[in-house]
C-alpha cells in the first residue's frame, strides 16, 4: 500500500512538472544598438526594446521632404505596423501640433541616418 502512495505521488509529481514546465524563458536582449537619437535593443522574443517600452516593430521609413536634395530616413521602433512618410518626419521634431507627436507607448524615433 505504501508503495503504491508513492508511485501515484511521483506521478503528479511529473505530471504537474510537464504541465507547468521545469522552467521559465526570459527575455533577454540579444542586440543592443547605439542609434544617433536613442539606445535600443532587440529581444530574444523578436521585439524591440527602448527606455524600459516594448515594441512589436522597427521601421525604416524613407522619403523626400519638399525641396530637400536627397531621401531623408527615419528608424522608429513601434507598436504601429505602418507609419507613413509624413508622420515620421512630423513627429521627428519638424512639427509645432503635437498632435503629430507619437505617444511613446506607440512609436519613438531611435534614429535618424545621414
Amino acid at each position: 500500500m505504501t508503495m503504491k502512495k508513492i508511485l501515484i505521488l511521483l506521478l503528479c509529481l511529473l505530471l504537474t512538472a510537464s504541465i507547468t514546465g521545469c522552467g521559465t524563458q526570459s527575455i533577454k536582449p540579444i542586440d543592443t544598438i547605439e542609434g544617433n537619437m536613442k539606445t535600443y535593443s532587440e529581444m530574444s522574443d523578436g521585439t524591440w526594446q527602448c527606455d524600459g517600452h516594448i515594441y512589436k516593430y522597427r521601421l525604416e521609413i524613407s522619403g523626400r521632404l519638399s525641396n530637400a536634395v536627397k531621401d531623408s530616413t527615419y528608424i522608429y521602433l513601434s507598436n504601429i505596423e505602418d507609419i507613413t512618410f509624413e508622420q515620421a518626419w512630423k513627429a521627428s521634431g519638424l512639427s509645432s501640433n503635437m498632435d503629430d507627436y507619437f505617444d511613446i507607448d506607440e512609436a519613438v524615433l531611435v534614429e535618424l541616418p545621414d
